[in-house]
């Protein structure tokens, strides 16, 4: 990795100074988010757009709300796109990666940026760490957010897919990548020829399957990880994250070349219906003729 650093060593007076008129867009994909998503948004268009002028263009995926996220996010400021709408001859099922994906389709800032939708107490400093690594430096083209993340209000006690499913995967089949504090996180940000240049994995396997597709196109050197502080969102409950695991790990066994076919895997769970998970991804943009003719 080409190295770690502090959110706090890229305060918005110095971002907007190495911008040198690069444009930074940012991608909030979000689906049943109202209760979170208008802070979010208030925050990067209040703080980073209006007053520093950081942030020049801020996209909302709304991937199948059932709830008033899309009108929440479009009243505190964000431009709202609907994630069926964008590209659907490549599929319009829901899920992150797909999201994220088609956000970068409708985005145009040369460097693109993702936040989550559920963060509570969201700050500036979680755009901010992840774009200043990419403007400050040219040898970095991708940046990683990573946080303390509490469970419960205890310190270092979230992240249990990280630590019981992702990091485990990695140490077998990823070493690579063992450095990674938080492989997961959903804050990161990459130059627009790196991120166009890579396949999106649906769903939540996206945040691992970017590290090792960009790491296996541009070698581990080109990505920076920053530490955005602390981290407190909505904490899932177990029957959730196992699906969630399950993701991880059909993403993982495909890109080791271990999963001799993309089979669908059915989790079969005492406390919840049986959920059958398919592997699937979005090819990287700059193969869609659609997405060449309005880069």
């Amino acid at each position: 990795m080409s190295g770690i650093v502090d959110a706090s060593e890229f305060p918005p007076e110095r971002v907007h100074a190495d911008r040198r008129g690069r444009r930074v867009s940012v991608i909030v994909p979000a689906r049943d988010e109202e209760a979170t998503v208008g802070a979010v948004v208030a925050t990067i268009r209040g703080e980073l757009m209006e007053r520093h002028r950081v942030v020049d263009e801020l996209i909302v995926v709304d991937d199948g709300s059932s709830d008033a996220t899309a009108e929440v996010a479009e009243a505190a400021g964000a431009t709202v796109v609907a994630a069926a709408s964008v590209l659907p001859e490549y599929g319009t099922e829901h899920g992150k990666g797909q999201a994220m994906w088609r956000g970068l389709h409708v985005s145009s800032g040369d460097i693109v940026a993702y936040c989550d939708a559920d963060i509570r107490a969201f700050g500036p400093e979680f755009v901010l760490g992840v774009v200043g690594p990419l403007l400050a430096s040219d040898d970095a083209a991708f940046a990683k957010g990573f946080y303390t993340r509490p469970l419960d209000g205890r310190d270092g006690e979230g992240g249990r897919v990280t630590e019981l499913s992702a990091r485990p995967l990695i140490a077998l089949l990823f070493p690579h990548l063992a450095s990674m504090v938080q492989p997961l996180a959903g804050e990161c940000a990459g130059r627009r020829e790196v991120l166009e240049a890579v396949p999106f994995v649906g769903g939540y396997g996206v945040d691992l399957g970017l590290l090792i597709d960009v790491t296996a196109r541009f070698g581990p050197d080109c990505i920076v990880q920053s530490d955005l502080g602390r981290r407190v969102h909505r904490n899932r409950p177990l029957h959730q994250l196992s699906a969630q695991s399950l993701a991880i790990w059909q993403l993982g066994l495909e890109r080791a070349g271990l999963a001799t076919e993309r089979r669908p895997a059915t989790l079969e769970r005492p406390s919840a219906e049986p959920l059958t998970l398919r592997f699937s991804q979005r090819p990287p943009l700059a193969e869609i003729p659609a997405h060449r003719k309005t880069a």
